[in-house]
């Protein structure tokens, strides 16, 4: 097995599923249901080897996580109508929208098994490319030879700016949350550290998308 794969296959699973199949593809249960079977179970035979779960600072993790959460949605309270400026809003970076059907979100499974892939399973995904594979295979091919949480500062900024791309319409606090997380896997030296602190922002957004009714964050 090519050393790359566990730490590079599942995110490519997840954007693969995320480009060719539609949320409203299957039913919004089966399609969760789907998506955790089969990212999970990539990540459960095929990277399981890697993922390190354990946190070296399980408190500063989670302030971590919550101030990533609130640097979030903080935009969008001080300034209504923010998201829909023209840097936020255009063909290049799409739209604040919900890729949720509105159908979904009147079934409680399908929306309690997108909480659980959002807060479980997209934190070990994304930590085990952007913190853990990408900015180590850029320094040295052979990237088991770099520590985790070497950086360096144009890698720092690279990382940053693409996992910014990757969240669409809300690239600007992507680009904040990527830099966040880029200094806490520097800081911490612990993949562990980072899937929690990503895993708690994730956790409190779908709280708050939840009850608050805000899906366009979903």
């Amino acid at each position: 097995m090519p050393a790359w794969l566990p730490w590079v296959g599942p995110f490519a699973l997840y954007m693969l599923l995320h480009g060719l199949m539609p949320q409203d593809f299957l039913a919004p249960d089966l399609n969760q249901a789907l998506r955790i079977l089969l990212v999970g179970g990539f990540l459960f035979v095929v990277s399981r080897s890697v993922i390190d779960v354990r946190a070296r600072m399980p408190l500063q993790s989670i302030l971590m996580g919550v101030g990533v959460f609130l640097i979030w949605i903080g935009p969008d309270l001080l300034f209504p109508g923010y998201r829909q400026a023209m840097p936020f809003n255009n063909g290049i970076v799409g739209h604040p929208e919900s890729s949720f059907p509105e159908s979904a979100r009147t079934d409680l499974l399908a929306v309690i098994l997108r909480a659980i892939r959002v807060t479980f399973l997209i934190p070990v995904v994304e930590e085990l490319f952007w913190r853990g594979w990408l900015p180590r295979w850029a320094i040295d091919n052979d990237f088991r030879k770099v520590p985790l949480g070497t950086f360096t500062p144009a890698i720092f900024i690279v990382t940053a700016l693409l996992f910014a791309s990757e969240h669409g319409s809300w690239w600007d606090v992507g680009l904040i949350a990527g830099i966040a997380y880029n200094w806490w896997m520097i800081r911490t030296k612990s993949l562990g550290d980072c899937i929690l602190a990503h895993a708690v922002t994730n956790g409190c957004l779908a709280v708050y998308v939840v009850t608050q009714g805000r899906w366009e964050y979903w």
